[in-house]
This record gives C-alpha cells, structure tokens and sequence, in this order.
C-alpha cells in the first residue's frame, strides 16, 4: 500500500523530529561532544528541506526546538539548536539558489556572526567569568568563522551523501 503524498510528508517530519530530539538528548547528557551533536541534529532538518522542502524544514526545527527545551535534562543543548544550528540548513538551502559563490559566502557569514554575536551578548557575563580577558573577542569572531566555513564545507559533503545514497532508498521517493 502507497502513502498519499501528504501522509508521508508528515510521517518523514515526525521521524527527522524524533531523530533531531534523541540527537539532542544525547548532546545535553553528554559530557563532550556538545556542539557536534547539535551539528548532527542539524542534518535531521537538511533531510526534511531535502525530501518535502523549506516548510518540512521549518517544522522539524520548530517542533524540535519546542519539544527539547521541554523535555530535555538540560537546556544548553536546545538553545544552541535554536541560536543557530537548527535553523541554518534552512538559510543554507535558500542562500545556495542564489547565483554567485562569493555573495552566498558572504550572506552565509553573516547569518553566523549574528549568530555569534547574539550568543556572545546573551553569554558575556557567563563567558567573561570563565575566559576573562585571556581570549580576545576578535579572536573568538575569527576562530569562530574559520570553524563555521569547516562545518559548511562538512555539512555540504554530508548533505550531498544523504541526496546522493539515501535519499535514493525506495522508501524515501
């Protein structure tokens, strides 16, 4: 028996939100690892933009950002989904239609420095507390971007073997 397209578009969301939230269970009770397994959360809501578009996209991150932040043990996992990495494969996926690289990199990096600077204005006095003054902020902006244009360039590669091997699986078309 065949899914309509509607059912099956709602069954795929469930399960990248459920995959997404034991993602992010795992980042919050785990020692290390944090911010990886937020970024392995990231890719459940590439797949939905993949397989139903943005609006699967948005869904999945929404319903996970709201269903982590109220059940998981700790809430630092969540919020650093919802400050930029459950939302960046959607930015991701409408900035890569446009034309020009150098315009995509740069509206890429300026999604993330947003990003950062917001988590930086929220956490200074937390992180001011723990670095001091050891650690220049300039020095955070660059090796923060240097880390982000890795993570794209990963991101991109994991995104183009998810289309590329598994989306092709029988079950998923």
């Amino acid at each position: 028996m065949y899914m309509n397209k509607k059912t099956k578009k709602i069954t795929l969301s469930a399960l990248f939100v459920a995959l997404t939230v034991v993602s992010l269970y795992f980042a919050s009770i785990l020692p290390t690892g944090q911010a990886g397994l937020v970024a392995a959360a990231s890719l459940f809501v590439a797949a939905a933009v993949i397989e139903s578009g943005i609006g699967s996209g948005l869904s999945v991150f929404v319903v996970s950002a709201l269903i982590g932040m109220l059940i998981l043990p700790n809430r630092a996992a969540p919020l650093l989904f919802i400050a930029f990495f459950g939302y960046y494969p959607i930015v991701k996926s409408l900035v890569e239609r446009m034309s020009g690289t150098a315009f995509q990199w740069i509206l890429k990096l300026a999604v993330f420095n947003a990003a950062l600077t917001g988590i930086w204005l929220l956490m200074r006095e937390l992180v001011t507390g723990i670095v001091g003054d050891m650690i220049p902020v300039l020095l955070i902006y660059v090796g923060g971007n240097v880390i982000f244009v890795l993570f794209d360039y990963g991101f991109s590669k994991l995104i183009w073997f998810y289309i590329n091997r598994i989306s092709r699986a029988p079950f998923s078309k």
